[in-house]
């Protein structure tokens, strides 16, 4: 790729960053969202090709949650798959005088935060939050998905998953909310997305 396409990626790319920042719903305080996502195990699920890629269902999954940001992507080997990362906070991550004082980025699949003193325990910032790569199984859900911004409540369901490419790539779904770093992020192969409240 040319110096000059680069450029113009990037000069793209910050614009909608720049509009979905103007375009960030505020809803005001209080707690939005009172309950925390909902998993279930599937046994013995089949694999199926999407894509280009092999998915295979490891777990059946909803929630309501708060965006607490987006990002989209472009370049990587995972944008053929996941074009946009959602950012979702539940209970009291999904309270606007709680997100008030943290400072939340996403960029290279990771989301991150920091704050000044800690307005809820670090615990409940790390489990009632979590960074969701988004894989729409549909042209419709595909197009819900452009028109979610920060501050929205939306609802999703699909399945958490594990992908692999025939070279040999693959990226797999944490299970867990639990956890937190490396491999923490969901993988959802999403079938539902609806915005509640905008």
């Amino acid at each position: 790729m040319s110096l000059r396409n680069v450029v113009f990626i990037a000069l793209i790319a910050f614009a909608v960053w720049q509009c979905r920042a103007a375009e960030t719903v505020s809803l005001g305080p209080g707690v939005k969202v009172d309950n925390a996502p909902v998993q279930t195990k599937i046994n013995n699920s089949e694999t199926f090709d999407f894509n280009d890629f092999l998915i295979t269902p490891l777990a059946d999954f909803s929630l309501q949650a708060k965006v607490l940001s987006r990002e989209d992507y472009w370049l990587d080997k995972e944008s053929e798959l996941a074009p946009t990362d959602l950012a979702l906070g539940w209970q009291n991550m999904s309270d606007e005088s709680v997100l008030s004082q943290i400072d939340i980025r996403q960029s290279g699949r990771w989301y991150r935060w920091r704050v000044e003193q800690f307005p809820i325990p670090r615990r409940e910032l790390e489990t009632q939050s979590a960074n969701m790569h988004i894989v729409p199984a549909d042209d419709h859900v595909a197009a819900m998905l452009d028109l979610v911004n920060s501050g929205q409540i939306i609802s999703l369901k699909g399945q958490l998953i594990k992908a692999q490419a025939v070279d040999g790539w693959h990226w797999q779904s944490s299970l867990s909310r639990e956890d937190t770093g490396a491999n923490a992020c969901e993988l959802i192969y999403v079938t539902e997305l609806v915005i509640d409240q905008s």
